[in-house]
């Protein structure tokens, strides 16, 4: 259970919660319920993400099936600590995206009395650990790692396959560009890739 009461400043440190999994399997979903429960709780709520990610709008938070909730885009980590003052809780979508300072920012809120809510993508479409995503889950106390589904087996999937043929780290996109998968597919379709990769040469 998390703890979801009101949080004391003046007698107990914050802490950190940690959503990561693959793309599209409801981490963004889990954020905003959480979120909106502390809203609910008349918790006073502060939103950020970083201000590349436009996919679905400029300001609001929003998951793949259409949940939204109001944020604030920040180019880097350090605007988080100038606009969180005189908050109760933190959330943080798209983490991966935002450079190394991101992990002291939040220990920093912690430290100071914040539950900090972070979700974002644990590895990039390589099947490598994302940006500031490890050090984040390594400093959290508490990390929820969510599933999608594999779109070729049916299986749980954690990797994101890349089907659009760019080799960037940062691509945003959609199911046109990605698709949830499990080890076993992910590995298949990473080989196939390769081989009509080298076919084209």
């Amino acid at each position: 259970m998390f703890l979801e009461n009101t949080v004391n400043h003046a007698e107990q440190f914050g802490w950190i919660e940690v959503i990561c999994g693959s793309m599209f399997s409801g981490k963004t979903e889990e954020l905003i319920r959480r979120l909106k429960r502390a809203q609910f709780a008349k918790q006073r709520v502060e939103i950020f993400k970083p201000a590349i990610d436009t996919r679905y709008d400029d300001e609001m938070v929003v998951s793949h099936d259409a949940n939204q909730i109001r944020s604030t885009p920040v180019p880097s980590s350090s605007n988080i600590i100038l606009l969180a003052d005189e908050v109760d809780v933190v959330g943080i979508d798209e983490a991966q995206f935002f450079d190394e300072g991101i992990v002291a920012v939040c220990n920093e809120l912690a430290n100071k009395g914040v539950r900090v809510i972070i979700a974002g993508l644990d590895m990039d479409f390589k099947g490598n650990p994302f940006g500031p995503m490890p050090a984040l889950m390594a400093t959290a106390e508490y990390v929820t790692k969510v599933h999608a589904v594999c779109t070729h087996t049916g299986n749980l999937a954690h990797y994101s396959f890349r089907k659009a043929e760019n080799d960037d780290i940062v691509l945003l996109g959609e199911t046109q560009e990605y698709e949830p998968l499990s080890r076993a597919a992910y590995f298949k379709a990473m080989r196939a890739a390769a081989m009509q990769k080298k076919e084209n040469e």
